[in-house]
Order: structure tokens, then C-alpha cells, then sequence
């Protein structure tokens, strides 16, 4: 008896470096309902390192009075530091050189929290599209220039090649061995322009390609 064989598996194209989280279902189990899908951006950064840090400080700080303030209750002195501190705050007038630089330093730690919050962080990841709303998948960038790369070599004429994949655009620099510069670098945009397609990049980018002849 001959067993019926499947048909061998289409060869897939690798991709270096993806991560994929998805989540297919809705509450209760229901599929997502047809419609316009919103466009995918990067995933946020849990920013656990500065809101570690941010933590630390703030509690050490906040403990170190605390105990100092209970002390003082129980009938103990003042440590030195917090009374030297509060003599100095109110001795000190508002364009003394010190008290400046210290609201300057206080201002731009706010500031970079603020940016920390409202920026979802994790450049080094490319978002992708994708065929379901609620699935969302990213290659890292340096993968991506990667691959742009190793299109760009398959080019005759090209000896050598740099991509760089930055948030809005890509830039592409190759040096021409032989052929016209201008023929090889029509044909480095197509194929640059061809594998960007196949990448699937969620969002349009920007494509600079310069070539050089290459040095003797």
C-alpha cells in the first residue's frame, strides 16, 4: 500500500532578528471584527533601568530624611547635613552660581524623564506589517541593514557597500569596481527599492544612494 505524501514545504525566505508577539483573539474568545487596521509603530520600552534608578534615588533620599525627621522626634539633634543644608537654602539668594547650576541639573533630569515618558524608545527595532491588526512584529535594524547590504552586493559593479537604516530614511554608499558609476547606481535603487518591498517595512522610507568609483 503506497502512503499518500505531502507536498514538500515551499522554502521560506529567513529573516534575521524578528520578534513576534501576537494575540489573535479578542475578550471571550471572539476573532476581531473586519476593518480599517491602524497603522504599526514601535512598541513602547518598559524603561526599567531609568525608573530603577529614578526609584533608588528618590527613595534614599526620602528614607534618609525620614530617619532624620524621627530622630528629631524622639528627642535627638538634627544631623549636621540637614541643618547645613537648610541654613544654606536660607542664606543663599536666588542668582547665587550654585543654587543656579543645581535648578539647572534638577531641570534637566525633569526634562529627560518627561522625554522618557513620552517617547516609546527601542530605535534599534523596525516595525513590520503585518496581515492582522492585532499582531505586531519588528526586525532589529541592524538586521535589516543587513540584508539591504547583501542586496546591494548582488549588484554588478559594486565592491563594496554601507547601509544605514535610520528612523525616516536609508542610505546606501557603494563603490563601483567596474561599469558606468550612473548604470550601477540605477540598477543598486532598484534593487534596493525590490528588497525594501520585501521586508514589508510598516512605514515608507526614504531612499539616498550615492556610488563612487573605487580607488586604486
Amino acid at each position: 500500500m503506497k502512503r499518500d505524501q505531502d507536498p514538500p514545504a515551499e522554502a521560506e525566505r529567513p529573516i534575521a532578528t524578528d520578534k513576534v508577539a501576537s494575540d489573535t483573539t479578542g475578550p471571550l474568545g471572539k476573532q476581531p471584527s473586519a476593518g480599517p487596521r491602524p497603522a504599526a509603530g514601535r512598541r513602547w520600552s518598559a524603561r526599567r533601568t531609568p525608573a530603577a534608578i529614578t526609584a533608588l534615588l528618590i527613595g534614599a533620599a526620602a528614607g534618609t530624611l525620614l530617619f532624620d525627621i524621627v530622630r528629631v522626634r524622639a528627642g535627638q539633634p538634627a544631623a549636621a547635613w540637614r541643618t547645613h543644608l537648610a541654613d544654606e537654602l536660607a542664606t543663599r539668594p536666588l542668582d547665587d552660581v550654585w543654587i543656579q547650576i543645581g535648578a539647572a541639573v534638577l531641570g534637566l533630569l525633569g526634562l529627560w524623564l518627561i522625554v522618557l515618558a513620552v517617547t516609546p524608545g527601542l530605535r534599534h527595532e523596525v516595525p513590520l506589517k503585518t496581515s492582522d491588526g492585532q499582531m505586531r512584529a519588528v526586525m532589529d535594524r541592524d538586521s535589516a541593514a543587513l540584508l539591504l547590504r547583501d542586496a546591494a552586493m548582488r549588484v554588478p559593479g559594486v565592491s563594496a557597500a554601507r547601509i544605514r537604516v535610520f528612523q525616516h530614511r536609508v542610505k546606501a554608499r557603494a563603490d563601483v569596481r567596474f561599469r558606468a558609476p550612473a548604470d550601477v547606481k540605477a540598477d543598486l535603487l532598484a534593487a534596493l527599492r525590490e528588497e525594501l518591498d520585501r521586508l514589508a517595512l510598516a512605514r515608507p522610507r526614504g531612499l539616498s544612494v550615492r556610488v563612487r568609483p573605487r580607488r586604486k
